[in-house]
């Protein structure tokens, strides 16, 4: 039978092989062995050949006399949510916007992130109460993980 493990040590023999800095974003597979392999890199993209290579390899090593299957293997797209913590560090500086499970979202740049947390610098501009002028305040927050529903990348065109 086909596991997400099987799937998981097969792809990462060959992430490893390659030595490109690739990880795998996310497995899954559905109940028809649908099996959808997502891969991301800590540097630049992730090329056709490294998805090529990744597949030929996991696909080479099950047996479809024993289970017949379906396999994909692509890249984590800019429009899909940060899943997993390589990721995160990956987008360090860029900005994001964070939906938490509050329903209540954040939007700013990226300045870190942990297993426990990720910090966000926001901005916003608020009259001083002094001088009764517009001056822009930076914060830094740290959201828990756990209050985190998903996190987005803001792609900028400007």
């Amino acid at each position: 039978m086909i596991t997400k493990e099987l799937v998981r040590e097969l792809a990462q023999e060959r992430i490893d092989e390659l030595d490109r800095g690739l990880f795998i974003v996310s497995i899954s597979i559905s109940s028809k062995f649908v099996i959808n392999l997502e891969l991301d890199k800590f540097e630049g993209y992730v090329a056709i050949d490294d998805c090529v290579s990744v597949s030929r390899n996991v696909e080479h090593n099950l047996d479809r006399e024993e289970q017949d299957f379906e396999l994909h293997v692509s890249s984590a797209g800019l429009d899909k949510p940060l899943r997993v913590l390589p990721q995160f560090i990956k987008n360090i500086g860029r900005t994001v916007e964070v939906t938490k499970k509050d329903g209540k979202g954040v939007e700013g740049i990226l300045q870190a992130a942990t297993d426990e947390n990720i910090v966000v610098k926001t901005t916003r501009t608020e009259k001083s109460p002094e001088t009764k002028k517009k001056v822009t305040i930076e914060e830094d927050l740290t959201l828990p993980m756990d209050a985190i529903k998903e996190t987005k990348i803001v792609i900028s065109f400007k």
